[in-house]
C-alpha cells in the first residue's frame, strides 16, 4: 500500500547569541526512495531578532507500510545570508556529495532560502532513488575522469579567461543601478557570440538560487562566477543538468531535451540539426530511458557524457596519444636565446624551402641589371648625354628591361607549354613551375618599375633639358628631333613616339589596378557606379588590353627618337618568339575547346553557394588528380574562361567540378543552372538538382565548354607514399580528386584480386600501362565553416568509408562552426554525434558514415602523429585554401623535416 508523503514540523527551544545574526537550525530528515513534491511550511515562526526557531521537516516518501523506511538527515544551519550544512546523517558518499553543494549563499528573504533547500533535496532524493532503481555503475576510471574533466567546460580561452577582476570590470560598465540584467549577461562574462546560450545559463544560475527578478547583483554575479569556473567536473556536470531542467524537479523530459538540443544547434549554427531536433530528442530518450518512464536524471547524464565518446574513440586515436609522448620533448617548439644564431636558423630554412624561387629571381634581377647597365654605359658615350645627363641614361635602360620583361611576362601564362615541362621533363626538380602566377606577377612589379623609370626621366629630366638646351649643343641633334628645335611639351607628346607612350602607360595602369586583389575581389568600398567597373569581370576584359598594348609597345619601339637604323631597333626581336608562342597557345585552346565539346549530366546546387556539374568526358581527354580546367559558358559571356579544379578521379568516366560563388560570372552561372533545377528527392543531396543520367526530367542545359587539362602543384602527389591533404572550404577540390584517385586504386586492386581487371591496365585508358601506383596511405583533412558543406562531397566520403578495408585513406573533417570539443555550448551535440553514430554509423553534423571533429585542429598534434607513423619516409603536405594558414603548415614541414626522419615536402595549391 502507497501513502502520501507528510511533512512533519517541530518546533524547538531557540537561542541566539546578543547582537548576532538569526539562524535557524533545520532538520531535513526522510526517505530518498521516491520523489519529493509538496510544499514546506513551518510553524511558529519566531520574529524576534534575539531569537530563532529550530525546525526539522520529515519527508515520508511513497513506501509499503511494512518496510523499513531508509531516511537521511540533513541539518542545516541557516542564517540571514547563507545556508551551511552541519551534519548529514545516513548518506552514501554521492548523496553526500551533492548535498554539500546546498553551501551557497542565499537570498535574504527566509521563504527564498527554503525553497532553495527544498529543491536542493528533491534532487538528492531523486537522484538516490533513481539509483536504487537502476543502480549504473558508471566508470570513474582516470581515462574516464581525465576526459571528463575535457568536457563541459562553461570558461575555456574564449570565455571568460581574464577571470574575475576583467568580470567585475565589465560588470561595473554594463550594469544600471547595480544590477545586470538577463540580456547582458553573456556580454559580461565573454560569450559574446552566444547570446541566447549564455541566456539560458544565466536562469539556470539564478533558478537554483531563486532569483526571479531577471538581473543580479554583483555578489549575485560572483556567486555565478564561480559556479561556472568551478573546475570539477559534478559541478559542472550539475551546471549543465540544471541548464536542461527548468522546473527544477531532478528530471528532464523529453520535451526539455528537445529545446536544449535547438539551443545547442542554434549556438552552433548547426541548422540541420535544429530540424531534427524532435528526432535526436527521442534518440537520447531512447538510449537513457530504455524503462519508458518518460524522464531522464543527473546518472544518465553523467553515464552519457563520460562512457560515449570513450566507445566511439578509435584505437588509432589512442595509439595516437600514446605514441606521441615519446617524441613530445624532442618536438615542443624551442626559442633559440641567441639572437645571432636564432637569424641565421631562420636563414637557412627559408634558403632550404626557398632555394628554387631564389635562383630563379636572382637570373632575373641579375639580367635585368646586366641590361640596363649596357645600355646606360653605351649612351653615356654618346653626344647626347652631353645634353640630357644622365636622365637619357637612365630612360634607355630602363626602356631595355621593358624590352626583356614584356617579353618574359607571357612565358609564365603558356600553360600547356609548363603543363608540358612539368609532366614530360625532369626540369620540375629545379625550377618552381607552381610559381608561375606568382612569377608573372613579379615581372609585372619590375615592367612597373621600368615605365617609371622611363617615363619619369623622359618627362621630369630629358625633355626639359633638350627645350633649354642652347642652340649651339642642339645642333648635332638636328638629325633626331628636326632642324627647328621643340618650344613646348606638346611636340613630344604628338609624335608617334609620344602618343603611344601615353595611352600605352594609361592601359596598363588600368589593368595593374583592377588585377589587384582588393578590385578583383570587390573588398573595396565604393559607390555603386564605381563598384560596376571592379570584380573579375573587369580584371579579366582590361587584362586583354595587352593585345593593343603590344601593338603600341612595337610602334613605340620602332619609331624612337635616338635611333634610326632598323637592326638597332630591337624591340621586335625580344617580342618576336614569345608572342608567337603565346600566340599558338591561344590558337591551340581555341581549337581543343570547339572539339573537346561536353553534355551536363547532373548539376547540384549545394549550401555555401557552390554548383556541382558533372559532364561527359571527352573522348581522349586525359588528366591527373589535381589539375585543372578552364570552363565557358557562352549564356553568360561568349568570352570569358575560368579556371576550376577537377573534383573527378583518372579512372572515372566523367569529369567534374565544383564551384563557388565568389563573383559576377559565377553568381550568373549559378543562376542559370538553378532554373533547370529543381528539388531533390529523398535520397539526394543539395539543395536543386538535375540527374539527365536518370532520365526523369531533361531540361535544356546551357551550352558549356571546356579546355585543360592544366598542370597545378596538387598533381605531384603521384611522387609520394604518404600524402598529408588540408583543404580549407572549397579549396578541399583538388584534393578530393586525389582521394577519389587512390580510392579508385583500392577498388582496381580489389578486382585484380578477383580476377576481374587485367594487372596493369586502367579502364578508362585501356591503351595505356599504368606504371605502379606509389600512395600507400593518404590523411585528408577538411576544414570548414559551415554544416551544409560537408554535402558537396558526402558520396565520395561514404564511398571511402565503404570501400577501405585497409585503412589507406583517413578522412578527418572539421566544422569550425561548432565550439571546441569540451566546450559546454557543445556538449550535447557531442552526446548526439556519439549516439547517432553508434546507432545508425552517421555522423549528425556531415550526415556522412566519417565523423566530424569541431573548432581547428591541432596542426602540431597531426603533424606529430604522421612523423610518428611514418618514420624515414617522404611526405607530400598539399595544401589548398585561404593563404593564412600557408605559413604556418609550412613552418611545421619544415621543422618535422629537422627535428624527426620523416621529411615533409610542403606545396601550396595557388587559390
Amino acid at each position: 500500500m502507497k501513502k502520501p508523503m507528510e511533512i512533519q514540523d517541530r518546533q524547538y527551544d531557540t537561542e541566539s547569541e546578543g547582537g548576532g545574526s538569526v539562524r535557524s537550525r533545520v532538520t531535513f530528515s526522510g526517505p530518498l526512495s521516491g520523489p519529493l513534491s509538496g510544499p514546506l511550511t513551518s510553524k511558529g515562526t519566531n520574529r524576534n531578532n534575539n531569537s530563532s526557531s529550530k525546525r526539522s521537516t520529515r519527508f515520508n516518501g511513497d513506501g509499503d507500510d511494512d518496510d523499513d523506511e531508509e531516511l537521511v538527515e540533513i541539518t542545516l544551519d541557516v542564517r540571514d545570508d547563507s545556508v551551511s550544512i552541519q551534519e548529514i546523517k545516513g548518506a552514501d558518499q554521492e548523496t553526500a556529495l551533492l548535498a554539500s553543494q546546498l553551501e551557497r549563499r542565499a537570498p535574504n528573504r527566509l521563504s527564498s532560502r527554503l525553497r532553495q533547500v527544498s529543491q536542493e533535496l528533491k534532487r538528492v532524493a531523486s537522484r538516490t532513488s533513481s539509483s536504487r532503481r537502476f543502480n549504473p555503475k558508471v566508470d570513474r576510471s582516470k581515462s574516464t575522469a581525465a576526459r571528463a574533466l575535457q568536457g563541459l567546460q562553461f570558461i575555456n580561452k574564449n570565455v571568460g579567461n581574464e577571470g574575475w577582476a576583467a568580470i567585475e570590470k565589465r560588470f561595473d560598465q554594463l550594469a544600471a543601478d547595480g544590477r545586470l540584467p538577463r540580456t547582458r549577461f553573456g556580454q559580461c562574462i565573454g560569450m559574446n557570440e552566444s547570446k541566447e546560450f549564455a541566456g539560458e545559463l544565466f536562469d539556470a544560475l539564478a533558478r537554483r538560487r531563486g532569483i526571479t527578478t531577471g538581473s543580479v547583483s554583483k555578489v549575485e554575479l560572483k556567486e555565478f562566477w564561480e559556479q561556472i569556473s568551478d573546475q570539477g567536473f559534478d559541478a559542472r556536470l550539475q551546471t549543465f543538468f540544471d541548464m536542461v531542467d527548468k522546473n527544477a524537479d531532478g528530471r528532464i523530459t523529453e520535451e526539455e531535451v528537445r529545446e536544449i538540443i535547438s539551443l545547442s544547434a542554434s549556438a552552433n549554427k548547426l541548422s540541420k540539426i535544429q530540424e531534427h531536433a524532435d528526432e535526436y530528442a527521442a534518440l537520447i530518450m531512447e538510449e537513457l530511458d530504455p524503462d519508458g518512464l518518460g524522464f531522464i536524471e543527473l546518472h544518465n547524464l553523467e553515464m552519457l557524457l563520460l562512457q560515449a565518446p570513450m566507445e566511439s574513440t578509435t584505437n588509432l586515436v589512442t595509439d595516437s596519444r600514446k605514441l606521441s609522448q615519446l617524441l613530445s620533448q624532442k618536438l615542443v617548439p624551442t626559442k633559440e636565446p641567441n639572437p645571432i644564431k636564432r637569424s641565421v636558423r631562420k636563414l637557412t630554412y627559408f634558403i632550404e624551402d626557398n632555394w628554387k624561387r631564389i635562383w630563379v629571381l636572382l637570373l632575373w634581377l641579375s639580367i635585368c641589371a646586366a641590361l640596363f647597365t649596357w645600355k646606360f654605359l653605351q649612351y653615356k658615350h654618346r653626344y647626347v648625354y652631353h645634353v640630357m645627363g644622365y636622365c637619357v641614361c637612365t630612360a634607355k635602360g630602363a626602356a631595355e628591361t621593358l624590352k626583356f620583361n614584356m617579353a618574359l611576362i607571357l612565358l609564365p601564362v603558356c600553360r600547356n607549354t609548363i603543363t608540358f615541362l612539368r609532366g614530360r621533363t625532369k626540369l620540375g626538380a629545379i625550377v618552381p613551375f607552381n610559381d608561375n602566377v606568382n612569377f608573372h606577377k613579379v615581372i609585372a612589379a619590375g615592367i612597373a618599375v621600368g615605365v617609371g623609370l622611363h617615363a619619369g626621366a623622359h618627362l621630369t629630366c630629358d625633355f626639359p633639358r633638350l627645350l633649354h638646351a642652347s642652340y649651339a649643343k642642339y645642333a648635332p641633334l638636328k638629325k633626331y628631333f628636326g632642324s627647328k628645335k621643340p618650344d613646348n611639351y606638346w611636340w613630344f607628346v604628338k609624335g608617334t613616339e609620344g602618343w603611344t607612350g601615353v595611352v600605352m602607360v594609361v592601359l596598363m595602369a588600368v589593368a595593374f589596378t583592377l588585377a589587384q586583389p582588393w578590385f578583383r575581389r570587390n573588398r573595396v568600398n565604393l559607390p555603386s557606379f564605381l563598384k560596376r567597373l571592379t570584380g573579375f569581370n573587369a580584371f579579366w576584359y582590361s587584362h586583354h588590353l595587352f593585345v593593343i598594348v603590344y601593338g603600341l609597345f612595337i610602334a613605340h619601339g620602332y619609331c624612337l627618337y635616338l635611333t634610326k637604323e632598323w637592326y638597332k631597333k630591337t624591340t621586335w626581336m625580344y617580342l618576336a618568339v614569345p608572342v608567337l608562342l603565346y600566340a599558338c597557345e591561344r590558337l591551340i585552346r581555341a581549337f581543343r575547346s570547339g572539339y573537346k565539346k561536353v553534355q551536363i549530366l547532373k548539376v547540384a546546387v549545394y549550401p555555401g553557394n557552390v554548383l556541382a556539374l558533372q559532364m561527359s568526358r571527352p573522348q581522349g581527354f586525359r588528366y591527373s588528380s589535381g589539375q585543372y580546367i578552364f570552363v565557358n559558358c557562352s549564356d553568360v559571356s561568349p568570352f570569358q574562361w575560368h579556371p576550376f579544379s577537377l573534383t573527378s578521379a583518372p579512372g572515372d568516366d566523367y569529369i567534374s567540378v565544383h564551384i563557388r560563388t565568389l563573383g559576377d560570372w559565377t553568381s550568373q552561372l549559378k543562376t542559370i543552372f538553378s532554373k533547370v533545377c529543381q528539388p531533390p528527392s529523398v535520397d539526394q543531396s543539395g539543395l536543386l538538382r538535375a540527374d539527365i543520367a536518370r532520365g526523369d526530367h531533361r531540361p535544356s542545359m546551357p551550352r558549356i565548354l571546356i579546355d585543360g587539362p592544366y598542370g597545378a602543384p596538387a598533381q605531384d602527389y603521384k611522387n609520394y607514399d604518404v600524402l598529408l591533404l588540408v583543404g580549407l572550404g572549397i579549396g578541399a577540390t583538388p584534393l578530393i580528386s586525389i582521394v577519389k584517385d587512390v580510392l579508385n586504386n583500392i577498388k582496381l586492386k580489389k578486382d585484380i584480386e578477383n580476377g576481374i581487371a587485367e594487372n596493369g591496365i586502367n579502364n578508362t585508358n585501356n591503351n595505356n600501362k599504368r606504371r605502379p601506383f606509389a600512395v600507400k596511405r593518404a590523411y585528408f583533412y577538411w576544414v570548414t565553416r559551415e554544416q551544409g558543406s560537408f554535402e558537396w562531397f558526402r558520396g565520395v566520403m561514404n564511398e571511402v568509408a565503404e570501400n577501405d578495408r585497409d585503412h589507406v585513406i583517413e578522412l578527418h573533417n572539421y566544422c569550425t562552426s561548432v565550439y571546441e570539443e569540451g566546450d559546454a555550448r557543445s556538449a550535447l551535440i557531442t552526446m548526439l554525434q556519439s549516439l547517432q553514430h553508434a546507432k545508425n554509423g552517421v555522423d549528425i553534423v556531415s550526415g556522412t558514415r566519417v565523423k566530424t571533429h569541431f573548432a581547428r585542429p591541432n596542426w602540431r598534434a597531426v603533424f606529430k602523429r604522421v612523423a610518428i607513423n611514418h618514420s624515414n619516409q617522404r611526405v607530400g603536405v598539399f595544401y589548398c585554401g585561404a593563404p593564412g594558414l600557408t605559413g604556418q603548415l609550412r613552418e611545421l614541414s619544415l621543422d618535422f623535416s629537422r627535428k624527426t626522419s620523416t621529411k615533409f615536402d610542403f606545396h601550396k595549391e595557388n587559390f
